[in-house]
């Protein structure tokens, strides 16, 4: 089987290292990294992930959610979304059940534990 390819969007560098680092330690995964949701999109255009892990703190993420831009992009509407958010922003799930997304996973999680909870949410058990 091909090398799955994850996109992460998040704008805290962090963030993002915690989560290359769990997923090249973890898996053979290639994971590609934008700090814009817009940088995300243009990159999922073009590169086609196999999935979306997308942190919903981004400042610019409030009016992106209200207008479910890649729902409704059919270029990328098929790649499966993961959302990362806070454990308070998880009590607030509603303000996201609109949107079609694969699952949630909250923040902080445990690097030794990132792959797991992305293999059960998108059913990757190869």
């Amino acid at each position: 089987m091909a090398t799955r390819r994850i996109l992460l969007i998040d704008d805290e560098p962090s963030i993002r290292l915690m989560v290359q680092v769990a997923l090249k330690v973890t898996t053979s995964w290639e994971t590609l990294i934008v700090e814009s949701y817009q940088a995300g999109v243009a990159l999922a255009e073009t590169e086609q992930p196999d999935a979306i892990l997308l942190n919903v703190m981004m400042p610019e993420m409030d009016d992106i959610i209200a207008s479910q831009e890649i729902q409704t992009n059919p270029i990328i509407r098929h790649i499966p979304i993961i959302l990362l958010m806070t454990r308070s922003q998880a009590n607030e799930r509603e303000r996201f059940s609109h949107l079609v997304i694969a699952g949630i996973i909250t923040k902080p999680f445990r690097v030794s534990e990132l792959a797991r909870q992305m293999r059960s949410i998108l059913g990757w058990y190869d």
